[in-house]
């Protein structure tokens, strides 16, 4: 219901916005731009649904090899104690074990093209599970906001983006996108077990945290101390070796158990069509909604409220200049990276904006993407607190991402205050 009343506000907002502008200045142009933002959106949803077919004819592929030469029931059997205080509605080595780690751990290496595909085949896992199929079930809940937490170690793509825009140090953005993306992380467990009044308080979650927390320092103190190229390829190639290791050792261990391979990838990879056609009205809907919400200039409103109420209080306005980034991110992961580019622009990649910006978009998630991608290969239509869930993890990551912006580049800050805060966003 959350999404439903979500969805039609995104156009009653838009639509009241052009019509005040309308009878207050006489200007009718903005209906123009909603339907041509309507048709736009459309066809980019269409498009992308597009994409995802051959990454997830890919992954489905693999992974009905690594479900019939059981590889994922040993992987499930490794993650069990740990997920079965999370999950304890999925049996004890249920092989959605294994491909809800498998996904975790795409997200987490930022292999964006693999981590979908195998998010969509964990949630299908979970709807067999799954007795009121057009509800969305606690297993399912909890999975899919640890998915909007978007857990990353290494903002590759971040990175990247700033040496494309003459940062002289791009790489100085990875520890507190780290925090800020481990923070929204623990934060989604959190909150959706106190909603599922699940105790985290035993060992073998306080242990699994403890030791990833622990990993998470040992990285930082590896990584911290590369110069910046030889950080960024370092971190690239790892994840590309990681995804490689992890193909090869599917296609081995079917072959050792004697198994058709090839058959079963092509066994696997039809299902992939079948799930991209579902998915498309979802994707579609929701990026309309979204693109004429923003073509609207609703957002525009929204910054320069956020800019009134914190100079009304007293407060460093200096972050609004890079709030538009992490609000755009749960609607659309393109229309943030775009305003993060575009950020660095203007304001320059090493301003405090400019950092800011990156911190963010490391920090939150494609929400509303994730929602409707997800619940929408499966055919659930009650999402109950999901979506809900989803943007308090958002709130917090916006939250802690501009903390951890002004803890690391707070001396930075008064150019930001000086800095005009825009009247419109980049489309």
């Amino acid at each position: 219901m959350v999404l439903n009343y979500i969805w039609l506000a995104f156009f009653l907002i838009a639509f009241v916005i052009a019509a005040l502008k309308a009878v207050i200045e006489g200007d009718m142009s903005l209906f123009p731009s909603l339907v041509e933002a309507m048709f736009d959106n459309a066809k980019k949803g269409f498009e992308i649904s597009l994409g995802l077919t051959g990454a997830m004819a890919l992954w489905m592929g693999l992974l009905n090899i690594g479900e019939q030469s059981g590889l994922i029931g040993v992987v499930a059997r490794w993650v069990t104690p740990f997920f079965a205080k999370l999950f304890p509605e999925v049996p004890a080595g249920h092989p959605v074990m294994g491909a809800m780690l498998m996904n975790f751990s795409a997200n987490m290496l930022g292999l964006d093209n693999a981590a979908t595909p195998l998010g969509l085949k964990a949630m299908q896992g979970l709807q067999t599970l799954n007795p009121e199929k057009e509800t969305a079930s606690n297993a399912q809940i909890m999975f899919l906001v640890i998915n909007t937490a978007g857990l990353t170690l290494i903002p590759v793509s971040v990175m990247a983006l700033r040496l494309q825009a003459g940062s002289a140090n791009p790489s100085d953005v990875f520890l507190p996108s780290l925090i800020g993306t481990s923070v929204s992380a623990i934060s989604g467990i959190i909150i959706v077990s106190l909603w599922q009044r699940i105790n985290l308080l035993n060992w073998v979650v306080l242990g699994v945290l403890g030791i990833f927390c622990a990993l998470l320092a040992g990285l930082v103190t590896l990584l911290a101390g590369m110069p910046e190229e030889q950080l960024s390829k370092v971190s690239a190639g790892a994840s590309s070796l990681i995804l490689l290791v992890i193909v090869v050792s599917i296609l081995t261990y079917g072959m050792r158990k004697g198994l058709n391979v090839y058959d079963h990838f092509i066994d696997g990879a039809k299902q992939a069509f079948e799930t991209a056609v579902k998915i498309i009205p979802y994707i579609l809907a929701m990026l309309v909604a979204i693109g004429v919400f923003r073509a609207s200039g609703a957002l525009d409103y929204v910054l320069q409220g956020f800019a009134f109420v914190a100079g009304s209080l007293g407060l460093d306005t200096g972050f609004v200049n890079a709030l538009p980034t992490g609000l755009m991110k749960p609607f659309s992961g393109g229309g943030a990276r775009g305003l993060m580019v575009e950020a660095m622009k203007t304001y320059g990649p090493d301003s405090f904006t400019g950092r800011l910006v990156c911190v963010l978009q490391g920090s939150t998630e494609t929400t509303f993407y994730v929602l409707a991608v997800y619940f929408g290969s499966v055919g659930i239509k009650r999402t109950r607190y999901a979506a809900t869930a989803g943007l308090l993890v958002d709130l917090i990551g916006i939250i802690a991402a501009i903390y951890l912006g002004y803890l690391f580049f707070g001396s930075l800050a008064g150019l930001a205050v000086s800095a005009p805060i825009p009247t419109s966003l980049p489309h």
